[in-house]
């Protein structure tokens, strides 16, 4: 920003020098508007071409004044274009522009807010699962490592609407806000449902007051780091071989595998409204149907044969990585 403003500023001061060359010029040596600017064009490129007209004393003062000041001009454009490109401001500038053309394209991606351990932990799981995802985020040197990782960046303060549109809100499918700040992350809810009506918003909150108001301002889902940790560690007591099971139900995408959700649209079609006896997939694959989400957003465990495979509904799937890969191959 600091080099476009020198930029401008170098703009400037080359059209006010030309201004003055042409009003000296017709003033002094009463020349025309176009003998007087093609003299003050050679006058402080340097060229070196002759005079128009013979200058008097007063006119060769005037051009003098006008190749010294040239020369000042010049030296000062150096020295922006130098330190632009000692500080590695030119090479970083050119690598936004192509990180910001390819985000532009982005269509469905993932958008988080914040780098820190939630974010890595998002970051970390969308990778596993392929997925796209930008990341917004203030820290130089958090940006630095996240280039490194070779992950799309944006720089800046996910609370400003600005930043939320570079990284592509409008195009998004989700978003997930990590930000340290139960207020930044409401407000930033806020800004992202009213550029994004059918993304899915999910929220990091720190305390009890703050989740009601991010479902308020549109978050679908409210994470509470703190309370799902407690109660885990809780649980390990009172039930430890069920939450040891449970966690073995990874969804860690390094071919450990146990769960998969498939969107019932993307079966072929001669399996919609069929029932789930219908899609066989015990027998074809070895994986259990275990849960089925309505079309109202309701989840059925361990749904029944009969029940029918509505457009826009989905299974929750169960099975070991072999398994799971065979379902992959023979739905997707």
């Amino acid at each position: 920003m600091r080099f476009r403003k020198k930029l401008y500023v170098v703009l400037v001061l080359t059209f006010l020098l030309l201004g003055i060359g042409i009003l000296g010029f017709t003033l002094i040596a009463k020349y025309s508007i176009i003998n007087a600017l093609y003299m003050t064009v050679i006058t402080i490129s340097t060229v070196g071409f002759g005079e128009v007209a013979p200058l008097n004393e007063n006119g060769k003062l005037f051009t003098i004044f006008l190749i010294f000041t040239s020369i000042g001009i010049y030296g000062y454009i150096v020295t922006v274009i130098t330190e632009f490109i000692a500080n590695g401001k030119l090479i970083r500038e050119f690598k936004n522009k192509k990180m910001q053309n390819k985000i532009q394209k982005l269509n469905g991606h993932t958008i988080i807010c914040g780098y820190g351990r939630n974010g890595r932990q998002a970051v970390a799981k969308l990778k596993s699962h392929k997925q796209t995802c930008v990341i917004i985020e203030s820290d130089k040197e958090l940006i630095q490592e996240i280039e490194e990782n070779g992950f799309l960046t944006i720089k800046g303060n996910a609370t400003n609407d600005i930043i939320l549109e570079k990284a592509g809100i409008k195009t998004a499918a989700n978003l997930i806000t990590t930000l340290p700040s139960d207020a930044d992350n409401l407000f930033v809810v806020l800004s992202a449902r009213q550029y994004n009506r059918e993304a899915t918003l999910i929220s990091r909150a720190s305390n009890d007051s703050s989740e009601r108001k991010l479902h308020i301002a549109g978050a679908n889902n409210v994470i509470m780091p703190d309370k799902l940790g407690g109660d885990h560690m809780a649980s390990l007591v009172v039930s430890p071989d069920i939450i040891e099971f449970v966690d073995k139900l990874t969804l860690d995408g390094n071919c450990k595998t146990n769960l998969e959700e498939i969107d019932v649209n993307q079966l072929p079609e001669n399996f919609i409204n069929k029932s789930i006896r219908d899609l066989d997939l015990r027998r074809k694959t070895g994986c259990s149907i275990i849960g089925y989400k309505t079309t109202s957003n309701e989840y059925i465990i361990n749904p029944e044969a009969d029940m029918a495979l509505l457009p826009n509904t989905k299974l929750i799937v169960l099975g070991r990585p072999e398994q799971i890969a065979k379902l992959e191959e023979l739905y997707r």
